[in-house]
């Protein structure tokens, strides 16, 4: 019997329960065990692609997260600053679906429930998340780690030995020289410096082609002329994808935040939010962050 279809929730593709609107065979996981939320199944309809509400999350009695508010439209690069111990890890396990929240809601989009979604679910629906140490496959080329990440399956040998199509190698291509990559396709990945691992990351993030990008602490252990490089592509990356950083260099912040908006978590919740010379100016920020 097939089950019935939360209309708050996008359709999942099930291969034994194929639904009417879903054209199961435009995705990759046809045929497969998997299940995937449609990206395209994204409403963002009044504009905004995050909305976090009164999210609380308590370990043993500790609230890393306390009545956290927030909201990310399409197309923004949102930065979050804010002391350790703020809750900025613990909040974006809560949008990746990694820690369930004891109270609250996290929506993407208008519809998709994201604290009733697994990690895998979460991924495919169109959210993607970096960490601040970069995960590459070292024993792979830059080339074959996009190739890897572009594809649905990730069996290494059944990817590497299948044919790609020219329009593969040129989205490939696209991204290398987006990730200032290009000329080093060849190169394995365990070769890199630490900054171009970190770009090779954001690529592979790129590849699958996420709607929302969550970085944390993306230019950690870069050098200056690193740190510019990466500032410079997340500028590029500007209103083609909404994008969330978290990251303590606050000359980078200001950077990359330009005149967007600035949050400050600190113990939970949002202490403040405006342009980043806002929130510099405020005496509360400066007082628990940023010091005078």
């Amino acid at each position: 019997m097939n089950q019935p279809v939360n209309p708050r929730i996008s359709p999942i593709y099930d291969p034994a329960h194929p639904s009417e609107n879903v054209d199961n065979t435009l995705h990759a996981d046809y045929g497969t065990s998997y299940a995937r939320i449609k990206p395209e199944g994204v409403d963002t309809t009044h504009g905004a692609i995050l909305y976090l509400e009164n999210i609380t999350v308590s370990f043993d009695g500790f609230k890393a997260l306390n009545n956290l508010n927030l909201d990310i439209s399409v197309g923004e690069l949102r930065c979050i600053i804010g002391p350790n111990g703020a809750g900025k890890t613990t909040m974006m396990d809560v949008i990746t679906g990694k820690t369930r929240p004891s109270a609250g809601t996290a929506f993407f989009g208008q519809s998709i429930d994201l604290t009733k979604l697994t990690e895998y679910d979460i991924a495919h629906a169109g959210i993607g998340r970096k960490f601040q140490r970069p995960t590459v496959f070292e024993q792979h080329t830059v080339f074959e780690n996009l190739e890897l990440a572009m594809k649905m399956d990730k069996r290494v040998k059944t990817t590497l030995f299948s044919r790609l199509n020219s329009e593969q190698v040129d989205k490939i291509d696209a991204c290398l020289r987006l990730i200032r990559l290009n000329g080093n396709e060849r190169r394995l990945a365990g070769l890199l410096s630490h900054g171009q691992k970190q770009w090779l990351e954001i690529g592979m993030l790129l590849m699958q082609e996420p709607q929302l990008l969550l970085l944390d602490e993306p230019v950690a252990g870069m050098s200056d002329a690193e740190t510019a490089r990466t500032a410079e592509l997340l500028n590029e990356l500007r209103g083609k994808h909404s994008i969330m950083v978290v990251e303590h260099d606050m000359g980078f912040v200001a950077e990359i935040a330009q005149e967007g908006k600035v949050t400050v978590l600190h113990e939970g919740s949002v202490l403040a939010a405006g342009k980043m010379s806002e929130v510099q100016a405020d005496e509360r920020v400066i007082e628990v962050y940023l010091g005078r």
